[in-house]
């Protein structure tokens, strides 16, 4: 493998945000490790992707799970020898309900998926980027991160953990090479946010739900040389919805 060729990790690949950025990093020449639970969208996303290039391979796995978060991280190393980019953006969602009809083995599994998938992943990419002294991480937050959401107070809650996480590891690990920042997309047109309903006015002050494709370029630009000062930040990219 060409050593100037970066090597990134993408979780959340099956569908959304995560699909549309393995075929944007696909098209610039990256080699991917796909990671998803669901193994037949982590498979359409690796054909997807072989489209532009063969160095790509999917990995099924929970990210809830530290032995799957361990698979992943070694089917990495084993194939491309190293970690150069971390794209940590596996998460769910549950329908609209109040905090007080919240049931709690739903909030669980928001936060089991959302915040401690999060968690496993820069806990064992991290390990590994400080061995290398270098790499760069983006966390996949939301604009719920950022503020209240009515109706999805687990999804809010995890959301805003995430934040919390990336602040963290940017000044842990800054010393040591390695960039992390987090992205605050707003609403977005994937499978996971068909069930909201929502008004052009809810959608903030663009009056639309953004293209993942939209999202996928400001992570790009994340991962790249040219955000090479951008460490601990906290983008949103929700048309001015959290302004």
């Amino acid at each position: 493998m060409n050593m100037e060729q970066q090597v990134v990790i993408i979780t959340g690949a099956g569908s959304g945000i995560g699909r549309q950025t393995a075929k944007l990093l696909a098209t610039m020449g990256k080699a991917l490790v796909l990671v998803d639970f669901d193994e037949k969208s982590g498979q359409d996303t690796l054909h997807a992707v072989k489209e532009y290039h063969q160095q790509a391979i999917f990995v099924q796995g929970d990210v809830s799970q530290s032995k799957d978060v361990k698979k992943y991280v070694d089917a990495a190393k084993e194939t491309f020898g190293r970690i150069d980019a971390f794209i940590n953006n596996a998460g769910v969602l549950s329908p609209p309900t109040l905090l007080g009809d919240l049931e709690e083995e739903t909030f669980d599994r928001i936060i089991s998926v959302n915040l401690k998938g999060a968690f496993l992943g820069l806990k064992y990419v991290l390990k590994e980027m400080e061995q290398q002294q270098s790499g760069v991480i983006v966390n996949t937050s939301s604009a719920a991160g950022i503020q209240g959401q009515p109706y999805l107070g687990g999804y809010a809650a995890s959301k805003h953990g995430v934040i919390g996480l990336t602040k963290t590891a940017a000044m842990e690990y800054g010393p040591k090479g390695i960039r992390v920042n987090a992205i605050c997309p707003g609403g977005v047109r994937t499978n996971m946010t068909k069930g909201l309903a929502s008004s052009p006015e809810e959608n903030g002050p663009l009056r639309r739900l953004a293209d993942p494709t939209e999202i996928a370029n400001v992570i790009a630009f994340l991962i790249s040389q040219e955000a090479s000062y951008v460490n601990g930040a906290v983008v949103p990219i929700d048309g001015g919805l959290t302004s």
